[in-house]
């Protein structure tokens, strides 16, 4: 029988919601510094606070929106217990999607939902400074219906997955399919699945890494396993085939989190291979990590029919794949 490894859990908050990321804030925002922020800088406080960059922080201080005890003060400078931090935050500035004819490797479409095979390098939706060439504009020109829930930049998109990251992705054609369908993974009934080529073998066959994830205060474009201001996160995975240096395996996600997978294998030491953010710099040639969303499983919105959906890995995960056998083989 396959030991079961279950590997160290951090004290997080736990919330059943799926989405990642934080709805926008705007207008004017009040806080109150706790003894256990008291010492901190004002602009590492904000972007804690508030789950915004570094840059974004010191933008606001120099447009004078951040002011504590009624002052302005410097990103530098350091805030202490019971002051007062007001925030007036500016609303978001709509950018406009425009539909592009971008093949797209569509694996079922019906009135309700389609599902896509992303190729690896696809940017899922657009965001400020990007916003032409994702599966987004993809879609628009596509579909010409898709759900309005998630607003101007993000139609139709119920969950998403990293830009190097390939494999299957579900997006709602209207209101009520995306209800139904962010209801499930809320509640754990879609199932998704990826396959990954990690560093260094494994001593046993299964494991689940319990451990949650929040925003990497030392670096905000990161994520990494933390009690501050953290998610629950659970993946489950099965060691398919180990090599000499790395391993091929099967991650099962039971939350969604921001890199979820690339961080948790990091976490225990198995960082997947080729990941420029979470991996070492020596690592395998590839543009990217080697991961690919594998297998996606859903209740069909309207009817409830049980829908499963695989899709192989592309050329070069496959190929790197057959390098490992035949090293392995020698």
């Amino acid at each position: 029988m396959a030991e079961k490894v279950k590997f160290p859990t951090l004290n997080g908050e736990v919330e059943e919601k799926e989405n990642n990321e934080k709805e926008p804030q705007e207008g004017l925002i009040e806080l109150t510094i706790d003894e256990a922020d008291a010492g901190s800088r004002l602009d590492k406080y904000i972007c804690a606070k508030l789950d915004i960059s570094r840059k974004r922080a010191s933008d606001l201080l120099d447009e004078g929106r951040i002011l504590v005890n009624g002052k302005p003060l410097k990103a530098s400078g350091k805030v202490w217990a019971n002051d007062k931090v007001q925030v007036d935050m500016p609303p978001a500035v709509s950018l406009e999607v425009l539909p592009e004819d971008i093949p797209l490797d569509v694996v079922y479409e019906d009135e309700d939902v389609i599902v896509i095979n992303k190729p690896k390098g696809m940017v899922v939706h657009p965001a400020p400074g990007h916003t032409s060439g994702t599966l987004v504009n993809a879609l628009l020109y596509h579909c010409k219906d898709l759900s309005g829930i998630n607003g101007v930049m993000r139609p139709g998109i119920v969950h998403r997955i990293d830009k190097d990251t390939s494999g299957l992705i579900v997006a709602a054609k209207n209101d009520k399919a995306h209800e139904a369908l962010s209801a499930q993974l809320a509640s754990k009934e879609c199932s998704r699945q990826y396959l990954a080529i990690v560093h260094k073998p494994f001593s046993h066959t299964v494991g689940t890494v319990n451990a949650p994830i929040g925003r990497d205060e030392k670096d905000r474009q990161k994520m990494a396993v933390t009690d501050k201001n953290a998610k629950e996160a659970v993946t489950h995975f099965t060691v398919l085939e180990n090599f000499k240096n790395f391993a091929y395996i099967e991650c099962k996600l039971e939350t969604g989190r921001t890199h979820q997978i690339r961080v948790h294998m990091a976490f225990i030491g198995h960082p997947i291979a080729g990941d420029p953010k979470y991996g070492p710099r020596k690592t395998l040639p590839t543009q990217g990590q080697l991961l690919h969303a594998h297998i996606l499983e859903f209740k069909h919105p309207k009817d409830g029919r049980f829908m499963h959906f695989e899709a192989s890995p592309d050329q070069e995960f496959l190929s790197v794949l057959e390098e490992l056998r035949s090293e392995q083989q020698n």
